[in-house]
């Protein structure tokens, strides 16, 4: 792997893992705003505790060495969270800055498994 590409790893690794880090804290503490986007997106409040437990391990299963396979469960998570965030604010008319979030960690879900290093690959 070239040092190039362990640069973007990274920077787009420890973006990603700040950003999972702060918005499952955000949910697990189900701060008001939060709460209010859940019910405007028709999610059930318990919904929050859900995706702030999962955010948390996933950064933990991202960050730390070996288990390859675990982060592609990961990563297939993250994606998966992420774009239904985006398709979410999509079903109920958001306007484009609510897009800003969810599309931004997707992004860095999607550099950060591309460019992840091959010890950190299961196949």
């Amino acid at each position: 792997m070239s040092k190039r590409n362990k640069i973007i790893y990274w920077i787009a690794t420890l973006w990603l893992a700040l950003g999972m880090t702060s918005t499952g804290i955000v949910q697990l503490l189900k701060m008001k705003e939060e709460a209010a986007m859940m019910a405007h997106l028709g999610y059930p409040l318990y919904f929050l505790t859900i995706l702030g437990v999962w955010k948390l391990l996933g950064v933990i299963a991202i960050l730390i060495p070996k288990f390859p396979l675990l982060k592609e469960w990961t990563y297939a998570g993250f994606f998966f969270a992420m774009s239904g965030a985006v398709f979410s604010h999509f079903a109920v008319g958001d306007s484009g800055f609510e897009y800003f979030g969810p599309v931004l960690l997707l992004v860095l879900t999607i550099i950060s498994w591309y460019f992840r290093p091959a010890d950190r690959k299961s196949c």
